[in-house]
Protein backbone atom coordinates (compact mmCIF):
# COMPACT_ATOMS: atom_id res chain seq x y z
CA UNK A 1 0.00 0.00 0.00
CA UNK A 2 2.84 2.60 0.67
CA UNK A 3 4.14 1.85 -2.56
CA UNK A 4 1.12 2.90 -4.45
CA UNK A 5 0.78 6.18 -2.20
CA UNK A 6 4.59 6.92 -3.73
CA UNK A 7 3.37 6.17 -6.70
CA UNK A 8 0.48 8.68 -6.52
CA UNK A 9 2.19 11.40 -4.75
CA UNK A 10 4.96 10.82 -7.02
CA UNK A 11 2.61 11.89 -9.52
CA UNK A 12 0.62 14.45 -8.13
CA UNK A 13 3.92 15.62 -7.60
CA UNK A 14 4.76 16.28 -11.45
CA UNK A 15 1.59 17.01 -12.30
CA UNK A 16 1.40 19.99 -9.74
CA UNK A 17 5.12 20.77 -11.00
CA UNK A 18 3.74 20.75 -14.52
CA UNK A 19 1.00 23.50 -13.42
CA UNK A 20 3.49 25.79 -11.56
CA UNK A 21 5.14 26.38 -14.76
CA UNK A 22 2.29 28.98 -15.38
CA UNK A 23 1.29 30.07 -11.56
CA UNK A 24 2.48 33.27 -10.36
CA UNK A 25 4.63 33.27 -6.56
CA UNK A 26 1.55 33.87 -5.44
CA UNK A 27 -0.26 30.60 -6.69
CA UNK A 28 2.70 28.89 -5.69
CA UNK A 29 2.90 29.54 -2.80
CA UNK A 30 -1.03 28.62 -2.14
CA UNK A 31 -0.28 25.50 -3.83
CA UNK A 32 2.72 24.31 -1.72
CA UNK A 33 1.34 25.42 1.15
CA UNK A 34 -2.06 23.27 0.33
CA UNK A 35 0.06 20.27 -0.84
CA UNK A 36 1.87 19.97 2.89
CA UNK A 37 -0.65 20.04 4.52
CA UNK A 38 -2.49 17.56 2.59
CA UNK A 39 0.86 14.77 3.21
CA UNK A 40 1.15 15.46 7.14
CA UNK A 41 -2.56 15.28 7.30
CA UNK A 42 -2.10 11.94 5.44
CA UNK A 43 0.92 10.91 7.69
CA UNK A 44 -0.69 12.26 11.05
CA UNK A 45 -3.64 9.80 10.12
CA UNK A 46 -1.41 7.08 8.98
CA UNK A 47 0.37 7.48 12.44
CA UNK A 48 -2.80 7.26 14.33
CA UNK A 49 -4.31 4.03 12.10
CA UNK A 50 -1.12 2.50 13.34
CA UNK A 51 -1.01 3.12 17.17
CA UNK A 52 -4.80 2.69 17.29
CA UNK A 53 -4.03 -0.86 16.89
CA UNK A 54 -7.13 -1.81 19.85
CA UNK A 55 -10.52 -1.33 18.40
CA UNK A 56 -12.23 1.20 20.10
CA UNK A 57 -13.64 -0.55 24.08
CA UNK A 58 -16.20 0.82 26.47
CA UNK A 59 -13.85 2.63 28.40
CA UNK A 60 -17.03 4.41 30.67
CA UNK A 61 -19.63 4.49 27.97
CA UNK A 62 -21.07 1.17 28.93
CA UNK A 63 -22.19 2.81 32.02
CA UNK A 64 -23.65 5.40 29.94
CA UNK A 65 -25.00 3.26 27.36
CA UNK A 66 -27.00 1.06 30.25
CA UNK A 67 -28.81 4.06 31.75
CA UNK A 68 -29.75 4.71 28.15
CA UNK A 69 -31.05 1.60 27.50
CA UNK A 70 -32.60 2.31 31.14
CA UNK A 71 -34.23 5.19 29.80
CA UNK A 72 -35.67 4.15 26.26
CA UNK A 73 -36.76 0.31 27.45
CA UNK A 74 -38.08 0.85 31.02
CA UNK A 75 -35.24 -2.08 32.44
CA UNK A 76 -32.12 -1.75 33.57
CA UNK A 77 -29.30 -3.99 32.61
CA UNK A 78 -25.89 -4.56 32.81
CA UNK A 79 -23.93 -3.87 29.76
CA UNK A 80 -20.96 -6.63 29.55
CA UNK A 81 -17.53 -6.03 28.63
CA UNK A 82 -17.81 -8.17 25.86
CA UNK A 83 -20.70 -6.29 24.06
CA UNK A 84 -19.64 -4.54 20.66
CA UNK A 85 -18.34 -1.13 21.52
CA UNK A 86 -19.89 0.18 17.83
CA UNK A 87 -22.83 2.22 18.59
CA UNK A 88 -25.16 0.28 15.58
CA UNK A 89 -24.11 -3.21 16.23
CA UNK A 90 -24.38 -2.37 20.50
CA UNK A 91 -28.01 -0.90 19.87
CA UNK A 92 -28.74 -3.74 17.26
CA UNK A 93 -28.36 -6.45 20.74
CA UNK A 94 -30.01 -4.26 23.17
CA UNK A 95 -32.82 -6.86 23.55
CA UNK A 96 -30.27 -9.59 23.96
CA UNK A 97 -28.84 -7.88 27.16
Amino acid sequence: MTEDRTGTDAALLAAIAAELENADADEAAAIAVALGAHLSDRERAAAAAATDDATPGWEGRRWAYAGRLGRKHGRHVRVPESAPADPWAAASRADRL
